[in-house]
């Protein structure tokens, strides 16, 4: 039996298989295992295959590949769902085109009037409590809609009966004539 156990040897030294596996293997950088088999080098590491898998969610690495923070890896949807910006319409991940506005970022189909959830005409919204809105349910918000017509009130108006008016809508409900 003596000389007949495989070794291996190293600077002229003799080791048997498993120190010499111990000693000089490339170490898992999940497990800390020699590694002796395949294994995967990723951020400049090396792991077993089997250990080289999402930081969250425990997932292994398909086609999509993985994603990098900090050093760890992670898979497209855990890396999106934890650092990409989110959504102030929706609070989902922001993962390609957006757009900014009220200091935050928006899907472009979420970007709409927070009340009748319409997009905006011509690109112009308005801006009440940091939310994005239509200009009537900006007005409606604000209590700046005209009693009479509905329609925003932007220059002079009367007030009464707790109401704004625009000047030519407040009238006398039987004759319909302008009251001043």
């Amino acid at each position: 039996e003596l000389g007949t156990r495989n070794f291996f040897e190293r600077d002229g030294r003799p080791y048997c298989e498993p120190d010499y596996h111990n000693l000089f293997s490339p170490r898992c950088a999940y497990c800390n295992g020699p590694i002796l088999d395949k294994c995967v080098t990723a951020l400049e590491k090396t792991w077993h295959t089997e250990h080289f898998f999402c930081a969250q969610c425990g997932k292994q690495f398909g086609e999509e590949g993985f994603h990098e923070k900090d050093g760890r890896p992670y898979c497209r949807d855990d890396y999106f769902d934890m650092f990409a910006p989110k959504c102030g319409g929706c609070n989902r991940p922001i993962m390609e085109n957006y757009v900014s506005a009220l200091s935050t970022q928006w899907h472009a189909d979420c970007f709409v009037c927070r009340d009748c959830r319409q997009p905006f005409q011509g690109g112009s919204f308005f801006d009440h409590e940091g939310l994005p809105y239509c200009e009537t349910h900006y007005h409606f918000k604000r209590g700046s809609l005209c009693a009479g017509c509905h329609k925003p009130i932007t220059g002079r108006c009367i007030t009464a009966m707790f109401k704004k008016f625009h000047p030519e809508h407040f009238v006398c409900a039987f004759c319909l004539k302008q009251l001043n």
